[in-house]
């Protein structure tokens, strides 16, 4: 198996575990309160990680302190701020908005990349990428892109396309990550670190706002979101970005609506309606017309 595709389909996990994501997020929406979801996610990413990780982290302390600054910018957009500001804008917005506003990730990725590493975006590659997004909003609207005209904004969906550009932004950042550093020991000096830059705001919404219920629902979901939602589609996801580039890795996230829509399908038992079947088939085209040469 080659870097591209092997790349490609570490990318494809990646998107596919956030898309099961999605699905639990919903189901815990109001039962787990935001900061909360997000400090134990990462708690249980530190901690199932750290078996295979603290004895090569200790190894490479030097090399990682030489480097402090760089890993606690990455940390802090992609670990503490990034999944957390999504958490507080599902309190205030709908799914609809949150599924609109994520389009704008790839975008955002590809024009830092521009900016950044003067990558090149091709005609056909534009092309694809407009293919994408209107199949996502056939799939949003249902086939009637008309609905988009009475789709309300709120504050939450201001913090979700905040979120968006911060997540664009530790795309670039991993692409930066110094080679003299493994690839387990980066990730798990960014869980470290995002965690520990998030536990004073845990405290403080634990104190004086809303307590986490440590019952079985509560542990299912933060099981899920620490391990396969986390260590296992990060490392996925930053792998991807090395072996394949910022760009294509980006552009595989648009997947994310196609396959919610497949598990709610087999989980959930929501009909796949025409326009889902239509959205699908727009959306694979344009990935197939950006990964072309042109």
């Amino acid at each position: 198996m080659n870097n591209q595709t092997k790349g490609a389909l570490y990318a494809l996990t990646a998107t596919l575990l956030w898309s099961v994501n999605m699905v639990i997020a919903s189901g815990v929406k109001g039962h787990i309160p935001p900061v909360g979801l997000a400090f134990w996610r990462w708690t249980i990413a530190c901690a199932t990680l750290a078996p295979f990780a603290l004895k090569s982290t200790l190894k490479h302390s030097k090399i990682l302190l030489e480097h402090k600054e760089y890993l606690i910018c990455t940390a802090l957009l992609g670990v503490t701020i990034f999944n957390t500001l999504i958490y507080f804008s599902g309190k205030t917005t709908s799914a609809v908005n949150l599924s609109l506003i994520a389009i704008s990730i790839p975008l955002f990725i590809v024009v830092i990349a521009r900016i950044v590493f003067k990558e090149k975006v091709s005609a056909l590659k534009i092309i694809g990428i407009l293919t994408i997004i209107t199949g996502v909003l056939v799939l949003i609207t249902k086939g009637s892109l008309a609905a988009l005209i009475h789709i309300n904004f709120t504050v939450g969906d201001l913090l979700m396309l905040l979120a968006c550009a911060l997540f664009a932004a530790y795309t670039i950042l991993v692409r930066l990550k110094p080679k003299q550093i493994p690839s387990t020991v980066f990730l798990f000096a960014l869980f470290v670190i995002g965690t520990l830059l998030l536990f004073p705001f845990y405290i403080v919404e634990h104190l004086y706002f809303k307590k986490v219920i440590f019952d079985a629902k509560t542990f299912y979901a933060a099981a899920y979101v620490g391990v396969f939602a986390s260590l296992i589609a990060y490392y996925l996801w930053n792998e991807a970005i090395i072996l394949i580039g910022t760009n294509k890795t980006a552009l595989i996230y648009y997947l994310i609506p196609v396959f919610s829509g497949l598990l709610a399908f087999f989980f959930l038992g929501q009909a796949i309606v025409t326009s889902q079947i239509v959205s699908m088939s727009i959306i694979v085209t344009g990935l197939v017309l950006t990964n072309k040469k042109g």
